[in-house]
């Protein structure tokens, strides 16, 4: 196996909501709309796509009776510089993000905050001056 994430599919509530929270919330580009079943917002790097819930766990034949508070994973989103990430911050918590760690410095020495979108997924923006990107604005691992 290839070491690449194609796609990361986030099963959703209300694929509508999701759709407006993403798209024109956070500014995330997409050519579908919820009618397609499954929305693709370009990213660098991959793809994040957004079901229904129901759908994704049944299509994994899994039960989805119900979903953890915290599933042991976060999305990440870094930028180039701390005043990015309040900016952000603040764009999600107006597209309707709750905000769960206000922007702080860290213990690492760099500078994030955290969120979580309308189904609770967990994201960090975060700013650290050891960081490179590619000219694509990926993030650089050596």
């Amino acid at each position: 196996m290839e070491p690449r994430i194609s796609i990361i599919t986030l099963g959703v509530q209300s694929l509508t909501e999701s759709y407006n929270f993403y798209h024109h919330g956070l500014g995330f580009e997409t050519s579908g709309t919820p009618k397609d079943g499954i929305l693709f917002f370009k990213t660098t790097g991959c793809c994040l796509a957004l079901y229904p819930y129901q759908q994704l766990a049944e299509d994994a034949l899994l039960e989805a009776s119900t979903k953890p508070s915290f599933s042991g994973i976060t999305l990440a989103h870094n930028t180039h510089s701390e005043e990015q990430v309040e900016q952000i911050l603040k764009q999600a918590e107006l597209a309707g993000a709750k905000i769960i760690k206000p922007a702080q410095t860290t213990s690492w020495g760099g500078y994030h905050g955290y969120f979580t979108d309308l189904d609770g997924y967990l994201w960090e923006i975060a700013y650290g001056a050891m960081w490179q990107f590619n000219p694509d604005g990926s993030l650089l691992i050596k």
